[in-house]
């Protein structure tokens, strides 16, 4: 069983949107997606077929008031507007409405990462946590401790699934994967620090106790995972997928040059994907 994992990253997801692309350009399918942040939303217009979907949340409505910004967080107590993304733009009769049936008939099994804000365990939701027009699980995955309250999903708050499994590899090899494609959206040698979370977590401690400590080791986790991410690649089980460097962008950097910069890195580097999964 041959498996890919998107690790998101805010708007640096668009390089996993750029991967994802050539995948459809080229007719490579994968029997197990997994997805975590803006990852998760990226696997669902992948199993939809719907090629260049994502790139309009980047490049186009990730400028508008209403996807982000502190105007948002004022009135709702969240930077990003979950509901508009996955709920007004994606639901059936929105501007660019994920296709659920095609997504409904693909054959490939899909998980989506997020923590549960009160405990601080992680979740694994799949495909029949989604219906048409409820997104929540991509909400949740895709929920930025302190910049967004909790997005509760069947009566749980979730955060963003980074803080819980940033990089599941070891997830998509327990489940039965043989060859597992890793797409990161930091250079494939970057070391995380706690510094940056450090500040984040004692704002969050507060509300979340629980999810501030997972916020405080996620650095730790990441840097585990791509490690083991190397060791399989190593073995010949798996390829990493990662861009030379960020084109200066942040989670949440809005610079369309940049945005632009990294589509482009992600569909070049996919390349790599072809002479991975030949037998």
């Amino acid at each position: 069983m041959n498996g890919i994992i998107d690790a998101g990253g805010g708007l640096r997801g668009i390089y996993g949107a750029g991967v994802l692309d050539y995948c459809l350009d080229k007719g490579i399918k994968f029997d197990y997606c997994i997805g975590v942040s803006a990852g998760s939303a990226n696997m669902a217009s992948f199993l939809a077929g719907q090629k260049e979907r994502n790139c309009k949340y980047y490049m186009e409505y990730s400028f508008r008031k209403k996807y982000m910004g502190f105007d948002n967080m004022l009135h709702t107590g969240s930077y990003l507007n979950l509901d508009y993304i996955y709920g007004e733009l994606s639901a059936k009769d929105g501007e660019n409405p994920l296709d659920f049936d095609a997504f409904s008939r693909s054959e490939s099994i899909m998980k989506v990462v997020a923590l549960n804000a009160e405990t601080g365990e992680t979740i694994y939701f799949d495909k029949s946590d989604m219906s048409q027009d409820n997104y929540d699980i991509l909400k949740a995955s895709s929920c930025i401790p302190v910049f967004c309250e909790p997005y509760t999903v069947k009566g749980v708050p979730c955060f963003d699934g980074g803080l819980a499994d940033p990089v599941p590899v070891e997830k998509a090899f327990a489940d039965g994967c043989g060859k597992v494609v890793v797409v990161l959206t930091k250079p494939r040698d970057f070391i995380r620090k706690q510094k940056s979370d450090a500040r984040l977590a004692r704002i969050l401690k507060h509300k979340y106790p629980k999810a501030a400590e997972s916020l405080m080791l996620r650095y730790k986790k990441y840097n585990s995972e791509v490690a083991l991410a190397k060791k399989y690649e190593s073995a010949g089980k798996a390829v990493i997928i990662a861009p030379d460097n960020c084109c200066g962008m942040k989670t949440l950097t809005k610079d369309k040059k940049r945005l632009e910069e990294m589509y482009a890195k992600g569909y070049k580097d996919a390349e790599a994907i072809t002479p991975f999964l030949k037998p």
